[in-house]
C-alpha cells in the first residue's frame, strides 16, 4: 500500500520545493501543481499531487501521529 503525506512548502526553486514533514525537509517535485511557499501539499513518491488547506493537512498529520503512538504502544 502506498500512502501520500501532507507537508508544508518551505521554499521553491523551479519545479522543486523543499517540503517540511514534521521537521524533516525533503525535496519534492511540484511540476504538476501550482503551489506557493507556506502552502500544504499532498506528496506521493516524491511528487506533490495536490495543494491542501492547512486544516485538512493538519488533520491527516494528527491522524498519522496517533497511529504511530498506537504502534509504539503495542510493541
Amino acid at each position: 500500500m502506498c500512502v501520500a503525506l501532507p507537508g508544508r512548502i518551505v521554499s521553491i526553486d523551479g519545479d522543486t520545493a523543499k517540503v517540511d514533514f514534521s521537521g524533516n525537509t525533503v525535496n519534492v517535485n511540484i511540476g504538476i501543481i501550482d503551489a506557493k511557499v507556506d502552502q500544504y501539499v499532498l506528496v506521493h513518491a516524491g511528487v506533490a499531487i495536490e495543494v491542501m488547506d492547512k486544516e485538512k493537512a493538519q488533520d491527516i498529520i494528527d491522524l498519522f501521529a496517533e497511529i504511530e503512538e498506537m504502534e509504539h504502544g503495542y510493541q
